[in-house]
């Protein structure tokens, strides 16, 4: 596991998405992850919405039921989910900026099937009942938890037996290089206030010990890796029309600035292998109570 040199807290991640708002609105979008080509030779409009769709695939979704968003950002992936497939959805996020935004949104259009709400709070402290939802997600925002055990713990917990969790999560690679870790991994972790970066192994460990079994794993660091690029030509797009976007990165009070930079480190984070992005789905054994107290007898799937 990648850890940076600065320890991240929940409150940094709040911090980091309320003064990059704007900016990441702008430039990455309202998702704020990544798009998703099946091919490559797909329009670059839409990816973000082929990423969900290929979410909601992957999770059975069923109409009624009621799911969880872990770190919802602005609620586009939640109200599209909720538009297209009828699910009651509830978000969560620690960014004040993004709520507000999600919360605007939903006034402005809300979904005509299903329901989406959004609550300001940490995931890690949530407030949601036992076996509350049917199905589960974290679109990229497993990364930013200080506790990825108390991450899975916590899923777990508030899915029903047989519920299933989709994670999309940006990952180390098995085994990287030193170069790799001090020139792209650590600092990716630093600046992109992310506590830790696990590979796929910590995250079937950590699922495992929360009881939850791992039913696949995808690797689509190819089919996603065209965000970077694209976000990087946005960036020099607007710095070149629109003064404001400098003055931001000139200026010492941006303490999330350095996320400029983020940009090019993920693209050769990607083009070197040394990050991969996977979908992992989990699903949680319905005998709870042995894995409460006996944990470590999890099967993974392929293995």
């Amino acid at each position: 596991m990648i850890v940076p040199r600065i320890a991240q807290t929940v409150e940094a991640v709040a911090a980091h998405y309320n003064e990059l708002d704007t900016f990441y609105r702008d430039v990455w979008g309202e998702h704020v992850h990544h798009g998703y080509w099946a091919t490559g030779h797909e329009a670059n409009d839409g990816a973000a919405d082929a990423l969900v769709d290929l979410l909601a695939e992957r999770l059975g979704l069923v109409v009624g039921e009621n799911v969880c968003d872990i770190g919802c950002g602005y609620g586009a992936a939640a109200r599209r989910l909720a538009a297209l497939h009828g699910v009651n959805i509830t978000g969560v996020t620690v960014s004040a900026a993004q709520a507000r935004v999600a919360a605007d949104n939903l006034r402005a259009d809300p979904p005509p099937r299903g329901k989406v709400s959004v609550a300001l709070q940490d995931w890690l402290t949530n407030s949601f009942e036992n076996s509350a939802f049917a199905r589960a997600y974290a679109i990229e925002s497993s990364e930013h938890m200080v506790d990825k055990q108390r991450f899975f713990d916590e899923a777990s917990r508030v899915l029903r037996p047989d519920g299933t969790l989709g994670v999309f999560a940006w990952l180390a690679c098995d085994a990287p290089r030193p170069w790799e870790i001090r020139h792209l991994l650590e600092p990716i972790c630093r600046e992109g206030r992310l506590p830790s970066m696990g590979d796929e192994g910590d995250y079937r460990h950590w699922a495992a010990l929360a009881g939850l079994r791992t039913i696949s794993v995808e690797d689509l660091s190819v089919q996603v890796r065209r965000t970077w690029s694209i976000c990087a030509w946005r960036l020099v797009g607007r710095l070149l029309t629109r003064p404001q976007y400098l003055r931001f990165l000139m200026s010492r009070a941006s303490s999330n600035r350095v996320f400029a930079v983020t940009v090019l480190r993920l693209l050769a984070a990607y083009r070197t292998g040394s990050m991969r992005y996977c979908l992992m789905v989990f699903r949680r054994e319905p005998q709870t109570e042995a894995f409460e107290s006996a944990p470590m007898g999890v099967e993974l799937a392929g293995e």
